[in-house]
């Protein structure tokens, strides 16, 4: 069995009296969007760089592709693109140059590289653009041949750091497609985002970072899961409403808002908003809104970070 596109363990980093990363563990499956989380300071892109070589931990072990990052650096960086939160793109070349120029850096001779220019051009949807210069592109599409740029070589792993950031919502759906057709074509990718919906729509699997170490790791359905799962939140009229509800449902009222909240039995959500309708229907309970409701990232999100205490970068 081949190793995995990336392994850390027990991962230190120090910046003077800064711990930025505290015994951080990752791995992350071939194929797959593996989202890194966290708010300012968590130690996100620190990480990142130490993965693609760009900073040397202080201990722990990190390996990609079997590569040891500190050991053989020139082994990991053939495996790898890094797309960073600032483009590198040179802005007074056309799109074309740009990429035939990453190509040539990158070793290809002449003819290889505008092959690949132009198959990366076509493949994320920037062929008719490939003859202007970049500084006419709008963010997102400088955004898309920035993470062409980085797959000059078809590494096996992509980095991507909060590649979204400063994007309109159009924009980032073209990143996000652009994400997508990457991992199609076989490569693997580290995304780190502070949109959580972003990640919520990319990601197969997640790690929310705090103070430089995993505080959650799974599926966005199982951290919504762990934060209690669905819930039906009924709002009635009125104060009467609102008591003869209360003594009706087995829920968390809010007499602020008139509203209760039931958490889904084991039978699901849906099965729990359907019981709630017939209890409210037999007792003659006129509501003003009802809804099935489930976690969202963002409260998992808020929920798992709010205790974080420390210092990282």
């Amino acid at each position: 069995m081949p190793p995995p596109p990336l392994l850390a363990r027990a991962v230190h980093k120090r910046y003077a009296d800064t711990t930025a990363l505290d015994g951080l563990d990752l791995e992350i499956a071939s194929g797959t969007i593996h989202a890194l989380l966290g708010p300012n300071g968590a130690g996100k892109s620190t990480a990142v760089n130490v993965f693609s070589t760009l900073t040397r931990h202080d201990r722990g072990e990190v390996l990609v592709a079997g590569h040891d990052v500190r050991r053989q650096a020139a082994r990991v960086r053939a495996e790898i693109g890094l797309v960073g939160q600032a483009t590198a793109l040179d802005p007074m070349l056309h799109g074309r140059e740009n990429l035939v120029m990453f190509g040539r850096l990158h070793g290809l001779a002449n003819s290889a590289a505008r092959d690949r220019a132009a198959e990366l051009l076509e493949g994320f949807g920037l062929a008719d653009a490939a003859d202007r210069k970049v500084s006419t592109y709008s963010g997102g599409m400088q955004r898309r041949l920035d993470i062409a740029a980085a797959l000059i070589r078809r590494p096996g792993l992509l980095f991507l750091d909060e590649p979204t950031t400063g994007l309109d919502p159009r924009g980032r759906l073209d990143v996000w497609a652009a994400i997508r057709r990457v991992v199609e074509q076989g490569t693997t990718v580290l995304l780190t985002t502070q949109y959580l919906d972003e990640a919520d729509q990319l990601a197969d699997r997640i790690t929310v970072l705090g103070a430089g170490r995993v505080i959650a790791e799974g599926t966005a359905g199982e951290l919504k899961d762990g934060l209690g799962g669905d819930r039906v939140i009924v709002t009635v009229p009125d104060a009467t409403a609102f008591a003869r509800m209360v003594d009706l449902l087995d829920g968390e009222p809010d007499p602020d808002r008139r509203q209760v909240t039931v958490a889904a039995g084991p039978a699901g959500g849906t099965h729990t908003l359907m019981t709630v309708v017939r209890s409210l229907d037999a007792a003659g309970i006129r509501v003003d809104d009802l809804v099935l409701r489930r976690p969202t990232l963002d409260e998992v999100f808020l929920h798992l970070t709010a205790p974080t205490t420390g210092v990282s970068r």
